[in-house]
């Protein structure tokens, strides 16, 4: 079961970082971000 659970995870968190990477900059900085933060951001979502 684990190695699934952290298929699973690993899974959400490059589906987090492909969403806000495909965000443009402006964007980002109207959510409060920038392009350095996003792996920590995208972490979050485990």
């Amino acid at each position: 079961m684990s190695l699934i659970h952290n298929y699973r995870n690993w899974r959400r968190y490059r589906h987090a970082v492909s969403e806000l990477n495909r965000l443009s900059d402006r964007e980002l900085h109207d959510i409060g971000l920038n392009r350095a933060e996003i792996p920590v951001v995208a972490r979050r979502t485990l």
